[in-house]
């Protein structure tokens, strides 16, 4: 099968069909070409995403990553991004192994198809140029033959006639003569052209278009069969790929699969566990017996006595609550949100006595006149050296991790004491190399600091043990006398408590201060109160956390204790409460959970509002 030979009248056709294939290796370049785009295109996407969703550093996100499913997450990410790699793989290999080299080839393939139809053409104008001899020989063997045809005749009607001379008819004859010799001229030459031609002829489409038409065949089928290798290629630069895309994909699985529920479920606790008990049953609320509340003389005479009560927990009075003199109101343990103190105004003036019950009781209710300075400690800031502000739990996770960090500190000290000891016995050894002795205030140095952080060491140590129970709990005097809360100062107006706030997280942070406790001097115009009905009850509430009321003014309590509500926070964080008819105070309103009858309540409004 040859195209010479079958298609040896269909050269324009070849021409065609040869420009058709080139084109359609072209569109295949192109196709290729805008693969590998997408294929980039694709891979950047890829590593974009994976770059948007990876923690940021030194940011919160990066405590999330501890849980097996964020960690699960981060390998898929690291994996998607050798993932979108492969990709890139596909685009380098596709460029570089099809889209160049055939670029390469189809410019080649041009030069050759150009030089095989310039051949065909060529011999195509030589067989028409012997075509064109042969009809011009043959036309002029026929005109030569009509003269010489015509020449006879007139030759034989010249000697027919009589009338002509004989030396007319002799040149007739002549002239005769001449054409036939041409005629018989250009026969010869006519079949001698025919020769010529027909042997041009049989070479032309027997040998030089075969020849030519056959190089074009090869050119096309070389053309067809690299485009087949060409898509080969392309199936195998992705099929290369396919076993480290496996591979990405088989990391993504396991990490998956590396996901334990359990696990995370532990790590919440951990990261969030306070370590105090659940609050226990609620008592029964008997509302059938009226509350009153009535005056102790061994309190009041207590109360004038020496300014304060002594700390009781549940147990006895702990003073009368003058209606317009308020006890002071000592900064409250965790987790408080506000803790402003009232200490009391000291002996009311003449004034003060003509005014009517009614409008001093108001007065007390809305004024609570103060006399300390409060310092806050805002979210963000310093809190206290032993964490005590934070839940137990949460609290020896912090001291184990700063143990940690000065060990880690201290470890490097060392190395460093150990390369500069090294150092000053190379010196010692080696005197050119430099001076021993320069390096003995830095050693000294480093020997100081080590022992710093020893020290340091142990008092979190201390403290770790503590909270782990390992050493018995120190009672709130204790970690007054510790330092966490500042001395008494000897003047009432710059005696200081702390402000509590709470961080959205639920820790808070503390700052302690004792308090100056001002003594109430005993006046007769004390006494004209004292047979004073008790504050009407507005509610009840429920105490969260034992609270050991030290200072003047609050009442200890105990975790889940019941006790009537006498007065509402006024957005100080106290709350005023009573136990019994012999026993009331303020407790941090943090610690109880309130329950106000709104009857009360409504009644307790209109009284203020009257006054």
């Amino acid at each position: 099968m040859s195209w010479g030979t079958e298609l040896w009248d269909q050269f324009d056709n070849l021409e065609k069909h040869t420009q058709w294939g080139i084109d359609v290796l072209e569109k295949y370049i192109k196709f290729v070409k805008e693969r590998t785009e997408i294929e980039l295109s694709y891979a950047k996407q890829l590593r974009n995403l994976s770059k948007k969703y990876q923690p940021k550093k030194n940011s919160k996100e990066e405590e999330e990553y501890r849980y097996t499913s964020t960690r699960a997450f981060l390998a898929t990410l690291n994996e998607m991004n050798d993932y979108a790699g492969q990709h890139e793989v596909i685009s380098e290999n596709m460029t570089s192994l099809i889209t160049g080299e055939l670029t390469r080839y189809v410019q080649e393939l041009k030069q050759e198809r150009k030089s095989h139809f310039h051949d065909g053409r060529k011999a195509q104008q030589h067989i028409e140029t012997c075509w064109k001899q042969l009809e011009a020989s043959k036309r002029r063997f026929e005109r030569d033959c009509k003269e010489a045809d015509r020449a006879q005749q007139y030759f034989e009607k010249m000697d027919a006639d009589i009338n002509v001379t004989k030396a007319d008819v002799e040149k007739a004859r002549q002239q005769a003569q001449l054409r036939h010799q041409m005629a018989e001229d250009s026969k010869a030459e006519y079949s001698s052209t025919l020769q010529k031609f027909n042997s041009e002829q049989h070479d032309h489409y027997y040998t030089h278009v075969p020849n030519i038409f056959q190089k074009i065949q090869e050119m096309e089928e070389r053309r067809i069969v690299r485009i087949g290798e060409s898509m080969k290629t392309f199936a195998e630069v992705d099929r290369q790929v396919i076993p480290i895309i496996g591979k990405c994909l088989d990391e993504i699985t396991k990490a998956a699969e590396s996901i334990d529920h359990k696990n995370d479920s532990q790590l919440v606790i951990e990261a969030f566990k306070s370590g105090f008990e659940p609050p226990g049953d609620i008592d029964f609320e008997d509302y059938t017996q009226p509350m009153k509340r009535t005056v102790s003389e061994s309190s009041l005479s207590n109360s004038r006595g020496d300014g304060k009560s002594e700390p009781k927990f549940g147990g006895k009075s702990k003073g009368k609550l003058w209606p317009f003199i308020k006890k002071n109101k000592p900064p409250p343990p965790p987790p408080a949100s506000a803790s402003p103190s009232a200490v009391p105004n000291g002996p009311q003036s003449p004034k003060q006595q003509k005014e009517p019950l009614s409008h001093r009781f108001n007065e007390f209710m809305t004024s609570k006149p103060k006399i300390h300075c409060f310092r806050s400690l805002k979210r963000g800031g310093a809190g206290p050296e032993d964490f005590s502000n934070l839940p137990p739990e949460q609290r020896r996770k912090k001291l184990q991790q700063k143990v940690d960090e000065l060990n880690k500190d201290i470890q490097k000290e060392m190395d460093q004491r150990d390369a500069l000891t090294k150092m000053k016995d190379v010196y010692i050894k080696n005197p050119q190399m430099g001076d021993a002795a320069s390096v003995d205030h830095r050693l000294a140095e480093l020997a100081q600091n080590i022992e710093k952080l020893r020290l340091e060491v142990q008092k979190f140590e201390g403290w770790l043990a503590e909270v782990e129970g390992r050493l018995p709990m120190r009672t709130e005097q204790a970690r007054r006398q510790s330092g966490l809360y500042e001395a008494q100062n000897t003047s009432a107006v710059n005696s200081c408590a702390q402000d509590r706030e709470s961080s959205p997280d639920g820790s808070y942070t503390e700052e302690q201060s004792q308090e100056t406790e001002m003594k109430v001097p005993a006046t007769d115009f004390d006494d004209e109160f004292d047979d004073e009905e008790p504050l009407p009850t507005i509610g009840t509430c429920k105490a969260l956390y034992t609270f050991e009321g030290q200072n003047e003014g609050t009442i200890s309590v105990a975790e889940g204790e019941m006790l009537y509500v006498i007065e509402e926070d006024k957005g100080d964080g106290w709350t005023r409460i009573r136990r019994n008819e012999d026993e009331e105070g303020y407790v941090p309103t943090s610690y109880v959970e309130v329950y106000l009858d709104k009857n009360a309540k409504d009644v307790y409004k209109s009284l203020q509002k009257i006054s």
